[in-house]
Parts: structure tokens; sequence; C-alpha cells
């Protein structure tokens, strides 16, 4: 059954207020002694990280991991987190998006009653739904599942930075080999709709296995991912970079989520001119512990 796609957006005052061929990314991670992650923030007090809330024209979305190319620091979350047209509009080859370049702020303690506080910003630099159509790409599991964007942070903000999972840790690495049923699979979701209850964030889940010839994995989490969540990172049971958040599944499976393939997702970026773009391991270990 075909995933909708929920542009998991939120509102002011309501609620506060993303290769031509499929491909596996490389294994190389920023370890934290090297690259700009020499001088990434303490976990414990960094403002900008996995879990930060991301907005962008009014557009409520959820950080996944950071990345570094060279010297400049990078936040991911979904490509249709920048999307301008309707919720139902699944396919990233056909889909309308705001261009490279717009702004994105990145904040946090939003709630329903808040819009929280602004603490850094940064500029799209790519989005997996403008590389496909770019590359007139026709591979229908690809347009369906890549939803991939990366966000570069402004140099006054990269020393607010840390690429740690708030509660589980990690990232350890990138899974390279996706999930079958039965897996354990763990989030960090930062929805407003939760009305800043922290508790609701960290999710443990299992995976359903594999789909769309391994570029989705669909799993069922508690709580499941809610409007505002959307782009968040998910990681396997050893902590490594699964993927992030994409859908809602509308039937027969209500409350499970898609989850785009992180490799694959990775991969594509690096093929469509973020070619250095790395992972960037967390410094906190990765301990799941509910």
């Amino acid at each position: 059954m075909r995933l909708s796609r929920i542009l998991f957006t939120a509102v002011a005052v309501l609620v506060a207020a993303g290769f031509t061929t499929a491909g596996t990314a490389t294994a190389e991670t920023t370890s934290p002694g090297s690259v700009a992650s020499a001088a990434w923030a303490p976990a414990e007090t960094s403002q900008i990280h996995p879990g930060t809330m991301m907005y962008t024209d009014g557009a409520q979305c959820t950080a996944n991991f950071v990345f570094t190319n060279g010297d400049s620091v990078y936040v991911g979350y979904a490509a249709h987190c920048a999307g301008t047209g309707a919720a139902t509009d699944t396919n990233g080859c056909d889909a309308g998006s705001l261009p490279l370049g717009t702004r994105v702020d990145f904040v946090e303690g939003g709630s329903l009653i808040s819009s929280g506080t602004r603490v850094g910003g940064g500029t799209l630099v790519y989005s997996s739904w403008l590389a496909m159509q770019d590359n007139n790409e026709t591979d229908p599991n690809v347009c369906d599942y890549n939803d991939f964007a990366v966000v570069e942070v402004d140099a006054a903000d990269v020393t607010k930075v840390n690429p740690s999972i708030p509660f589980w840790g990690g990232p350890a690495g990138i899974d390279n080999d996706g999930t079958v049923a039965g897996d354990t699979v763990y989030s960090y979701g930062n929805s407003s709709l939760r009305a800043g209850i922290e508790l609701l964030s960290p999710k443990r889940g299992t995976s359903l296995g594999d789909q769309g010839a391994g570029w989705s994995h669909n799993v069922f989490t508690v709580t499941p991912g809610i409007p505002g969540d959307s782009g968040s990172a998910f990681v396997d049971a050893e902590g490594n970079g699964l993927g992030t958040l994409s859908t809602v599944q509308i039937a027969p499976l209500a409350g499970s989520n898609g989850v785009g393939d992180l490799a694959k997702e990775l991969a594509y970026a690096q093929a469509n001119g973020q070619s250095g773009l790395t992972l960037a391991v967390g410094t906190e270990p990765f301990a799941p512990i509910l």
C-alpha cells in the first residue's frame, strides 16, 4: 500500500509556528575529533542537534542528523519540509519545492502556545526533490521515497552544534543493509503538537521491513511520528543511522510511519552536488535505555 505523505507543518498559535539509480552511501563518518567536529558544542548545552525544530517558510520539521563537508556543517531534514504543494503530494520528482538558498531557522522550545526561541539559522543547499527533477529521474521507488534535504548552518552558529541524538546518543555510523520485520528501531521526534512534553519525544519501535526496493522502511513506534516530527532521525539497534521520517501510513497500517533509507538518500546527495557530505557521529555513545 502506497504511503500518503503528510507535510508535517506547524502554524503559529494553534500549531507553533522534507543517482539516477539507487545507491549506497559511503561508510565514511566524521569522528568527534576531525574536521569541524573539533569544535562541537557539549551535548548537554548544544542548541542545534538532531531533534532541533527547523522552520522553513512557516513549516515546522525536526532535524535528523548532522553532516560535514570540508569545514562546513549541515543539518538534515526531509525534502518535503521545503515543499510548496499539497500534503498529498507524494512524488518528489514532480512536487513543488522552495528553491535552494531558502533560509531555515533552528528553534527550540516550540509548543502549542509558544513559537519557541530561534537559536540559529541556515540555508537550504540540497533537496532530493530538486535534484531528482534536475535529473529527470524516472525510477518510481526513488521518486516516491527519496525525501532528504540538508541545510548549511550559518558560520556564526556552528559552535552551537552537536551531532548526538538526545536521549539515545549516537549515531554510531550508517546502516547499510536496511531492516527486516521485527528489527528494533529508535527515533527522537520534537513536534510542537506535544505541547513541550519531552517524555513523548524518544521513541522505540519495530520495523515491518523494507519497501520500495530498500528505499523506505515501514515502522511502528510508541508514540508514532506526528505532524512536526517529519525529518526525524531513525537509528537501528546498534545506533547506526537508518533513515529519516517521511510519511504517515493512512491504511491499512494506520499509526505507522515510512522512513526513507539514509544510506540511499545520502548516496544520491553525494552523486548530485554534495560529494563530500559525511555523517557526523555522536559525541555521546548510543545507549538504548527504554
